[in-house]
């Protein structure tokens, strides 16, 4: 027998077809690590985001001197190996050109969080959080550090999957001779919609330097929008392809999709039905993709589109191990900055305020501040087929150099060049032409027009009287109607 509530409910759902689909649990990974309940509580251990350099360096050099000291260097474990360290001009020590970080103040697990938990890495797997820090950093065993790490973050147990190594043979597509010539796509689908409208991912990746490009679009959009986009995206930055791998996707399979690439000279290989290996390149990038988006919305919330830039400036960054380096390592030749090229040789430096002065005051003292095409040279060529003979200071850039044409009793007048602390051209204002009354809602506002010395030419400007008053007090000290120039 049925109750009242039960019989509401049997009438409501008979209006639907309902079909039963088996899910099976290792594909529902999500579920199944939520509903498992955490043991161990997580703490928050990274008390700032971003790590100024002069602070990590002083940090370092200090711990370094705390360690080396007698009591301290058996803890160490370096088994004479201090002996082969290099003392750099600015006191830190390094090992084969890598900084040795000690056990001292816990900064080999800051520098681990660094690598693992900001949003320039988002969880790399242990290999490729090895690769990327050891470029830089060593300590005595530091690759099972890192390995015990990764294993004990919580949110990678929470959202990565193991991977087994297929049984069978599988037959190997032809390798590319050349970057973004061969490539494969997949499309990653029922995303939840963002504000922008976006649902979907299409997943494109390069089959030889497994650098990936993803593009957040609709799942409604129309095959002449998605090649539109292809264009923008694709062919633009990399070329035509000569062949594209993809499953049976309607999209993929269209008459127009196929005449387009047939065009472009583009061979479209669709895969078997029901056989994924043959696109599983783009599976196994898929997976890390949503990986990736899963750790960015645990960790930092919003909105995945927001993320997705991001994230695939770190898949590209990051170690792989099918190509022994990064993808953009193999497309570009080098690795991209990041944050924790910290103490990279030879990289830019941020410097404090004095700094800056003391620079200006040096070349203010050498004379050597000139605003192009300022300087009159005298021409050494010694007839019209001769090569160009210039008379310039040895440190002149040739290409601010532009041919004068004017009469020979012209006189260029070089006056006295201002320059403000950002080391730009100081503008200061002439005089006070006018004074006005800028009407609000609920208020007037007193505004003067100035006249300013600027170096395109005089220009004029509506002020906040107020301002004016403050910054430069000694305009109105006269009658601020024009009467008060220099």
């Amino acid at each position: 027998m049925l109750n009242m509530r039960q019989r509401r409910w049997v009438e409501l759902l008979s209006d639907y077809d309902c079909e039963i689909k088996y899910h099976p649990g290792k594909a529902n990974v999500v579920a199944d690590a939520l509903s498992r309940k955490e043991k161990v509580k997580p703490t928050r251990t990274r008390a700032m985001g971003v790590i100024v350099q002069t602070s990590l360096k002083s940090q370092i050099l200090e711990a370094q001197r705390e360690a080396l000291k007698a009591d301290n260097l058996k803890k160490e474990t370096l088994h004479k190996m201090e002996k082969e360290f290099e003392e750099k001009t600015d006191g830190v020590r390094y090992f084969k050109d890598r900084i040795w970080i000690p056990k001292v103040d816990q900064l080999r697990k800051m520098i681990m969080n660094e690598a693992h938990q900001s949003r320039y890495s988002i969880h790399p797997g242990s290999d490729k959080m090895y690769k990327g820090l050891k470029e830089h950093y060593w300590w005595p065993g530091m690759k099972k550090d890192i390995a015990i790490y990764v294993s004990k973050c919580l949110t990678c147990a929470r959202i990565k999957v193991e991977h087994q190594k297929p049984s069978g043979l599988l037959q190997q597509p032809e390798i590319p001779e050349w970057k973004w010539e061969r490539i494969s796509m997949d499309f990653v689908t029922k995303l939840p919609r963002t504000k922008k409208g976006h649902d979907s991912i299409w997943v494109i990746v390069d089959r030889l330097t497994k650098s990936a490009h993803f593009l957040p679009i609709r799942e409604t959009y129309s095959i002449d929008r998605l090649v539109q986009l292809y264009v923008d995206e694709i062919v633009m930055r990399h070329g035509v392809p000569i062949s594209i791998i993809s499953d049976r996707d309607s999209r993929f399979t269209s008459r127009f999709w196929q005449l387009l690439q047939a065009a472009l000279g583009t061979s479209v290989d669709l895969n078997t039905a029901y056989h994924p290996q043959t696109v599983g390149q783009t599976e196994r990038t898929i997976q890390t993709l949503e990986v990736m988006l899963r750790a960015c919305m645990l960790e930092f919330g919003g909105i995945w589109d927001d993320h997705l830039p991001l994230v695939e400036f770190s898949y590209n960054n990051s170690y792989h191990a099918s190509i022994q380096c990064a993808p953009y390592e193999a497309l570009y030749g080098r690795k991209c900055r990041s944050p924790l090229n910290w103490l990279e040789v030879g990289d830019g430096r941020l410097f404090r305020p004095d700094i800056v002065q003391e620079t200006t005051d040096k070349i203010w003292k050498e004379r050597e501040i000139e605003p192009p095409f300022c300087w009159a040279v005298q021409s050494h060529g010694k007839n019209r087929t001769s090569r160009l003979q210039i008379g310039l200071t040895p440190r002149a850039q040739l290409h601010s150099r532009h041919k004068c044409l004017s009469e020979e009793t012209v006189i260029l007048p070089l006056g006295e060049i201002q320059i403000d602390e950002q080391l730009r051209a100081a503008e200061k204002p002439i005089e006070i032409l006018e004074r006005g009354i800028k009407q609000l809602r609920r208020s007037k506002i007193p505004i003067v027009k100035v006249r300013w010395n600027s170096r395109h030419g005089p220009e004029f400007t509506w002020e906040r009287e107020a301002f004016m008053k403050n910054k430069y007090p000694h305009r109105f000290t006269k009658d601020p109607c024009g009467s008060n120039k220099n």
